[in-house]
């Protein structure tokens, strides 16, 4: 199972292995199984003006939606409904489930063609945690890679190529030899100590290098209390890497930034893990 945190931390699920977050509309978190469709799952998260907010919006659900009932799901209380619909001459079930806490209404949705099961649903909903705005933030946890930060990742990487290419005059595949054409525009003098968002995005090319060779490497997400960030994970282990301050931080102190003295100090960490 994979664990997700919403944005904000509002709620936490776990989910299938097999399964991968896509992108969907602004307040939706659309996921399902790219190999083998089982289903769509979305989930959403809308917060009240009063305590009593996901009590209420249950108590609506119940009075407005015809077969709509009461459950527990895992510790939560809900309202469970159901509905056929056709679509491109195929008919499908939606599953419905609202719950929530406090001031959090928390919906989820299950699409799958009519007939079919939804017990994967059901053990996601029921591994449901909300965290009401009055209830502390949770613990510092790393997550697979969350659709949001991936944004983040692509845009940095895209400015990072760009910049290198208008630079340099050469193309940047993310490849080891790449770590030079970085470090010529760290030490080109183009680029001030104020411009942070420049100096995170060439960190995230240089995390993008990381991932290409070593293998293992991947990105996550890091939750840490408000704090949300993209960073990288070497083979599941406690070995973490951070690119999005990997260079603009030794650039706020003052500090020399050698990135081919850090592209070795990572390989090594990472090769003395696995042995």
């Amino acid at each position: 199972m994979r664990k997700y945190i919403s944005p904000g931390s509002w709620f936490a699920f776990e989910y299938p292995d097999s399964w991968r977050e896509f992108e969907d509309t602004e307040d939706s978190f659309l996921f399902y199984n790219p190999d083998k469709w089982t289903g769509n799952f979305r989930i959403s998260a809308y917060q009240g003006e009063n305590s009593d907010y996901a009590k209420e919006s249950m108590e609506y659900e119940l009075a407005h939606v015809k077969g709509a009932h009461r459950m527990r799901a895992g510790g939560l209380d809900c309202v469970r409904s159901t509905e056929n619909f056709q679509e491109n001459g195929f008919w499908y079930t939606s599953y419905l489930w609202v719950t929530g806490k406090d001031d959090v209404c928390v919906e989820c949705s299950f699409v799958v063609p009519k007939g079919e099961s939804p017990k994967v649903a059901e053990a996601i909903v029921a591994s449901l945690q909300i965290r009401g705005s009055r209830d502390r933030f949770w613990d510092k946890e790393v997550i697979p890679v969350r659709v949001m930060e991936i944004s983040v990742i692509n845009e940095g990487y895209d400015w990072a190529v760009s910049t290198v290419k208008k630079q340099l005059t050469k193309d940047f595949t993310a490849c080891k030899a790449d770590v030079a054409s970085i470090q010529k525009v760290v030490d080109s003098g183009r680029l001030n100590s104020g411009q942070r968002q420049a100096w995170e995005s060439l960190g995230i090319a240089f995390g993008t290098i990381l991932v290409n060779e070593m293998d293992g490497m991947d990105w996550v997400t890091v939750i840490d209390g408000r704090k949300e960030y993209p960073a990288l994970r070497f083979n599941g282990s406690d070995l973490m890497v951070y690119p999005v301050e990997l260079i603009w931080k030794k650039v706020r102190n003052g500090e020399p930034c050698s990135l081919e003295a850090e592209y070795a100090r990572i390989l090594k960490e990472a090769e003395a893990t696995l042995e």
